[in-house]
């Protein structure tokens, strides 16, 4: 089954749905499987006094509240009417986390058909249990999570029944740091909690997702944007189009590169065989009957002839005719 590549959009329509319409377009355009938003009523998700992340500082200056920040990134729920039915449209997957309780219920609505649970809700029990008694397939991101944690969340989805569970391993922090992404996790996450685990990604660049593919992940998901200089705090940490096009198709060469695993000659191999390859062949001119001996035999292509692997079956023997200087050995 081929890597589900999820174009995060989040935030990065800035609030405005004609730009989270030119995301769809341009996710189409690249290759995705789907286009995730977000969904949420902010009043809902912070408080008053919550502080920003201090990226989000970064990127949008620290005078103003998260709740301030988030209000004005928000879309209406007749905004996602409208955008999942352009997608559908545009013939992409549309996909929207949610954050609060009403969220999940509007998108319950819309028949979504699939839930992404981000990392900031993967300790919250009655987020979770709400999300499980939907009984739809589920695709959990567990930054900032250790593996207790993500056990205990995965145990709480089951226990209500939900749909069939994928984990994302990820690094919550924007960009993330190469040297804190610790790849590897997805090994240690699949092989300890017997689920399939992808890889949602906030580094720059394309080279982790494809890492990631390399280890067997099968979803990313990756942060994008139209402009990278729009005003906003994921836009930096995002791919603009082109580069999301890049890394998609990176990902499907990683997929075809990949194989069975089985260790055998390639099919565009077997007609290189005989030329890279060598075969026993006379040093010098060899007369009949002669013993055939490390004085007049060597091992030069082309591989048509006796391998060479068999040299010791060889030596010793007697020629059956003549052979010329250069002539492939018969026995």
């Amino acid at each position: 089954m081929s890597v589900f590549i999820i174009a995060e959009a989040g935030v990065n329509h800035n609030g405005k749905l004609d730009l989270a319409k030119k995301m769809v377009d341009k996710a189409k355009e690249a290759g995705a499987d789907c286009i995730k938003f977000q969904t949420f009523v902010s009043k809902y998700i912070v408080s008053k006094g919550a502080d920003k992340a201090d990226y989000q500082k970064k990127q949008t200056g620290a005078d103003e509240s998260q709740l301030s920040m988030l209000k004005k990134l928000e879309l209406s729920f007749n905004d996602f009417i409208e955008l999942n039915e352009y997608c559908k449209a545009s013939r992409i997957r549309f996909l929207s986390t949610a954050f609060d309780f009403n969220s999940i219920d509007f998108l319950n609505n819309l028949g979504m058909g699939m839930w992404k649970v981000p990392s900031g809700e993967i300790t919250n029990l009655p987020y979770l249990i709400k999300i499980a008694k939907t009984h739809q397939p589920i695709i959990m991101s567990t930054g900032m999570s250790t593996l207790d944690e993500i056990q205990t969340a995965v145990d709480a989805l089951n226990r209500y029944d939900s749909g069939a569970i994928t984990l994302l391993h990820c690094t919550t922090e924007y960009p993330a740091p190469y040297t804190d992404v610790n790849l590897n996790a997805i090994k240690t996450m699949r092989d300890t909690l017997h689920l399939p685990v992808g890889y949602s990604d906030h580094t720059k660049g394309i080279e982790i997702p494809m890492a990631a593919v390399a280890l067997g992940a099968t979803v990313i998901e990756k942060h994008f944007t139209l402009d990278k200089n729009l005003e906003g705090p994921d836009h930096k940490a995002s791919l603009e189009p082109d580069e999301l096009a890049s890394m998609v198709n990176a990902i499907r060469n990683v997929e075809l590169a990949m194989g069975t695993g089985e260790k055998k000659p390639a099919e565009c191999e077997l007609k290189n065989m005989a030329v890279a390859r060598k075969s026993i062949i006379a040093s010098r001119s060899i007369k009949e009957g002669e013993v055939l001996s490390e004085d007049n035999l060597t091992v030069k292509r082309p591989g048509t002839g006796i391998s060479p692997m068999l040299w010791f079956e060889v030596l010793g023997q007697r020629a059956i005719r003549e052979f010329e200087e250069d002539e492939l050995i018969e026995i």
